[in-house]
């Protein structure tokens, strides 16, 4: 289930609806002076429980009886008896929202682990010896993290709604001092220490291995403890991003508490984008992890202070111009090994031409002169260079679309079915289409692009073209407003965009279209970093035929 809210989202929600939802929860309750009293969360009648109704502790409640407290949706939780999914759908039901139905494309052959949980490992075994003396983890720890042993090897097991759904092995033995680890095949990467999390806990952390995970948990800070399955970086380290995007939706916080080095910095960076801004927070330990805090004796009150203490990100438009010497530095002197952008198909372009991250491109070009083709061969090229590429081909059904890419892809007019299955193989972590033909609100557009980008990290997305988004060609203050929602997208999430805008009518075809050539308004190529127009000299090409057949130039 994809949630458009988070919990604190839901909270606000219900606050601005407040009378209506403690009538709802609580109907044998009255109002005194500022607030609902009723007996307990069972409703009876009685003045333990409370809910301030205005200022500055607007939906807070508490049970005097009990000591339980909290806001509006843990009364929710605790009225209803549900845990907080659960209840945000219940609360998104109640109040008449809903929830875009995104279906994820999840791979269909993920396989599921050949493994059945073992018993906990033994106080005499190896494996218990080097996680409790070496590693400092308590029984406790082990047991609520469900860790067995196979061998000399120690068992992680990942579990997903109770399911295993990968396992990872971690042999004791370290030849040359390195670490031995072997994963389940082909099975759905997702996030370690669901099974140790609270169905209630709204704040999670994420750490770079399981160790670690079991670590921070096992300092009782409460909070839901997590850790990525293969570790810090980008890229496709992050391909469980695409399977547990649902489930951290609901979060009010995520604490990014990688290692404190480029590889941890580089994981930190890519999370914060795709996750959200606005509910990360960055947390610094005293030590490179928290094992080696665990290991050091760093104290409950230290990391709880280093928590207390995780920044929060500044907006992007507020920035020192000191942080960016070593990108000015880049940008005069480009090194040898510097990813400038997704290079052209062409020999004589290299060098020349560019598609940089957060830049739109605007292709313009007359009917039949090669247009579409040529950013076909740039799709191919830049999915070769390791682009993840979104195509939204407004003109033309998906079947088509992948039909004329296939045969370029190929060289082959008529590519074998194998050929064809292989190439689709290749297309499958590389290529999304928004499957609509026809006109498209702009809206939805953009809001399945976020989508796109968030969950399957796609950073070039082609839109084919402008007079298909449902504008129209003389409502230029929409289009402008169009262009500008896409400028700050890409500048947003870091992606490259390509436009294609229709010319306006010539007199003929001899004439090659210019930037003030395009239909709409000014603002389409002014706004845009890159301005393309494709154009055959047909001209040429006749004058060429003419001489080689003579007047019987074949059809």
């Amino acid at each position: 289930m994809y949630y458009k809210y988070s919990a604190k989202d839901i909270v606000r929600l219900l606050e601005q609806d407040i009378d209506r939802t403690v009538r709802y929860l609580l109907p044998n309750g009255k109002r005194q002076g500022n607030e609902w009293c009723v007996g307990s969360i069972n409703g009876e009648l009685g003045n333990s429980l409370k809910v301030c109704l205005s200022g500055n502790k607007l939906g807070v409640w508490s049970d005097f009886a009990t000591g339980a407290k909290g806001d509006l949706l843990n009364l929710w939780c605790a009225c209803r008896n549900l845990e907080i999914r659960e209840a945000i759908l219940e609360v998104n039901a109640w109040l008449g929202i809903s929830n875009p139905k995104f279906e994820p494309q999840r791979r269909s052959n993920w396989s599921k682990p050949q493994f059945k949980p073992g018993a906990l490992l033994s106080s005499s075994s190896p494996s218990y010896y080097y996680l409790t003396e070496e590693r400092k983890l308590t029984l406790s720890t082990l047991t609520k993290f469900r860790i067995t042993e196979e061998g000399n090897d120690i068992v992680f097991p990942y579990y997903q709604h109770e399911e295993i759904t990968l396992v990872k092995y971690l042999k004791l033995e370290r030849p040359d001092g390195k670490k031995m680890m072997r994963v389940s095949p082909n099975c759905e990467p997702c996030l370690f220490g669901w099974q140790a999390v609270s169905t209630q806990t709204r704040s999670i952390v994420l750490v770079e291995g399981e160790i670690d995970a079991m670590s921070l948990d096992q300092y009782g800070l409460g909070l839901g403890v997590l850790s990525v399955p293969f570790g810090g970086g980008n890229g496709d380290k992050h391909r469980w991003l695409e399977n547990e995007f649902d489930n951290l939706a609901i979060y009010d916080e995520i604490f990014l508490c990688f290692d404190n080095d480029q590889v941890g910095q580089s994981a930190t960076n890519e999370l914060v984008q795709r996750l959200g801004r606005h509910r990360c927070r960055i947390v610094h330990l005293p030590y490179k992890d928290a094992n080696e805090c665990l290991q050091n004796d760093i104290s409950v009150e230290d990391i709880q202070t280093c928590f207390t203490n995780a920044r929060i990100l500044d907006p992007d438009e507020l920035k020192r111009a000191s942080i960016y010497v070593e990108q000015v530095i880049q940008e005069l002197y480009p090194t040898d090994n510097q990813h400038l952008g997704y290079e052209l198909p062409w020999e004589k372009t290299r060098g020349k031409i560019y598609f940089r991250t957060d830049e739109l491109s605007i292709w313009t070009g007359i009917n039949g002169h090669g247009k579409s083709q040529v950013i076909g061969q740039i799709i191919l090229h830049s999915m070769k260079q390791g682009a993840r590429i979104c195509v939204a081909s407004l003109e033309l059904k998906p079947k088509r679309l992948l039909a004329r890419l296939t045969r370029q892809a190929s060289g082959l007019r008529n590519p074998t079915e194998e050929y064809i299955r292989a190439i689709h193989d290749w297309y499958d972590d590389k290529l999304w289409l928004f499957d609509l033909v026809g006109t498209a609100k702009t809206e939805r557009l953009l809001e399945v692009l976020q989508y796109a980008k968030q969950r399957y990290g796609i950073n070039m997305f082609i839109i084919d073209s402008l007079m298909k988004c449902g504008i129209s060609e003389d409502d230029y203050n929409a289009q402008k407003l169009f262009i500008e929602k896409l400028c700050d997208f890409k500048n947003e999430y870091n992606c490259h965009i390509h436009l294609v805008v229709h010319p306006r009518k010539g007199v003929d075809e001899l004439k090659m279209p210019g930037k003030l050539d395009m239909k709409g308004s000014g603002s389409i190529t002014d706004l845009a970093d890159n301005c393309f127009t494709v154009w055959r000299n047909k001209h040429k090409e006749d004058q060429i035929s003419r001489v080689r057949f003579g007047d019987n130039i074949p059809a």
